[in-house]
């Protein structure tokens, strides 16, 4: 996701540095590509530019905004993780006590490579989502400004998240039930003719998730984290989050086949 939005903007006419350090092999070969420029380190990033754009997995969203806090960077901070309305709040204090002013961003659809595909939701300070909006006129990220304040656009973000990925887990678990019963190929012919466009009906859609799991189950959590302050219950979140757990290990994985991903849900988890 990280590289094809830095795509976009790159297309745009907008030259756009990336942070190499710690990274592997693929992801060094997707920046490329996308014609993103190695950066010596953050310190370069901080004086150089005036937005800096968080894409990263959920987990590492508070290691990278302290990183960038203690940089000394300025400019405008989009925080475009899947994280919690509460977790945005507190990465916008932080950035903002040390001079930087963020932007709640909430990135909904697949990695930007085609019109109508994906959107940027926005919400904050309006002067610096107006500059971040801006930014993505004409590429294939949809910009959408929300009104109000930091956290508007997390919590869209993890409400439509809360039902895709469910769909998901969802999807597994009736193709698990069908096959220990003898019934899978029923199953998905069933799927395909009367839920086409749903991970059952279309079980490519369905083994995509394994190998992106492992990103998955922290994004439950902020999902949970976010439920626990609207006072709606997170048992449903918590019940997806243990069956993509059960999928960690396919991390980036590839052939994977729907074979692996249904043994994965039986009772002896980590046996597949």
């Amino acid at each position: 996701m990280g590289a094809e939005v830095g795509r976009q903007i790159v297309a745009s006419g907008t030259p756009v540095l990336w942070l190499p350090q710690g990274r592997g092999e693929a992801t060094r070969r997707r920046a490329e590509s996308a014609g993103l420029r190695a950066a010596e380190g953050l310190g370069e990033l901080a004086e150089s530019c005036w937005l800096i754009v968080s894409v990263c997995p959920p987990a590492a969203a508070p290691d990278v905004a302290e990183r960038v806090a203690a940089s000394g960077f300025t400019g405008v901070y989009a925080e475009a993780n899947a994280i919690s309305p509460r977790h945005a709040r507190r990465i916008a204090d932080l950035v903002g006590a040390a001079g930087g002013t963020v932007v709640d961003g909430g990135i909904v659809g697949p990695p930007p490579r085609s019109s109508g595909t994906t959107r940027l939701y926005l919400s904050g300070p309006d002067a610096a989502v107006e500059r971040v909006r801006a930014v993505f006129d004409d590429t294939f990220l949809e910009a959408v400004v929300m009104s109000g304040g930091v956290g508007r656009a997390s919590a869209l973000k993890l409400a439509f998240a809360s039902y895709n990925k469910l769909t998901y887990a969802l999807a597994a678990q009736a193709c698990a039930l069908a096959d220990g019963h003898g019934v899978l190929d029923e199953l998905l012919a069933l799927a395909h003719e009367k839920l086409p466009h749903t991970p059952l009906g279309q079980t490519g859609q369905l083994l995509s998730a394994g190998p992106r799991a492992w990103r998955w189950v922290p994004e439950m959590g902020e999902i949970a984290e976010a439920c626990a302050a609207a006072d709606v219950s997170d048992e449903l979140v918590g019940a997806a989050s243990a069956l993509f757990a059960r999928w960690e290990s396919y991390k980036d994985a590839e052939g994977l086949t729907l074979d692996q991903l249904i043994a994965a849900l039986g009772t002896a988890p980590g046996t597949a």
